[in-house]
């Protein structure tokens, strides 16, 4: 029982778990862990992932995705987004999914972590942050496999990029785009800085 209450002891409210990160406090780790799934204090999410929940007067929060992914990758470099991010470009995607996409330099593949499905994606190249520049990069990239009317998005998308800022987007193309990607915006990209230019 006391190596129970040690192993309570390192559990902070709100935070997900691997095993191996409770092994140091605990002479019988599964057996242990076992012991404080039954008894309510700690919660199974996945195999070898642990959530000590959070009481609010609420009730009890689920992890958030954060740091969910964050704890099973053991890495805090990732980018989590989601096909919906991209209605907020206002280019005509009216869809929502129940998808998230995590961009990291670890793995690559389908995991149900909480009930939730996660689609990690393994690429050296994502921002610390989903820009607006990112995001419609990002859409073209994916374009084929969401449910869209996709002559029109195109036609919205070309549209959207001479809106923005000339440096990011570059940038964004550059960094992040397929080469079909970066084949569709490189005419847009020629034709902003002939504008650019001209003024």
């Amino acid at each position: 029982m006391a190596r129970v209450n040690e192993l309570k002891r390192q559990l902070k409210p709100g935070q997900v778990y691997r095993r191996e990160d409770l092994t140091p406090y605990s002479n019988a780790v599964d057996r242990h862990l076992a012991q404080l799934v039954r008894d309510g204090t700690l919660q199974k999410l996945a195999q070898g992932l642990y959530y000590f929940p959070k009481k609010t007067a609420f009730g009890t929060p689920p992890p958030n995705d954060e740091t969910l992914v964050r704890s099973f990758l053991k890495d805090k470099r990732f980018l989590l987004t989601s096909p919906n991010s991209y209605n907020t470009l206002g280019v005509g995607t009216t869809q929502l999914y129940n998808k998230r996409v995590v961009y990291n330099l670890k793995r690559h593949e389908e995991v149900t972590l909480n009930g939730k499905t996660f689609f990690f994606h393994k690429t050296p190249y994502f921002p610390k942050k989903a820009t607006p520049e990112f995001l419609l990069v990002d859409l073209v990239n994916n374009l084929d496999s969401l449910a869209e009317e996709r002559e029109q998005i195109l036609k919205n998308i070309l549209a959207k990029a001479k809106t923005m800022n000339l440096a990011k987007l570059e940038h964004a193309v550059d960094e992040y785009g397929h080469s079909k990607t970066k084949k569709l915006f490189r005419p847009v990209l020629a034709e902003m800085k002939k504008t650019r230019h001209a003024q």
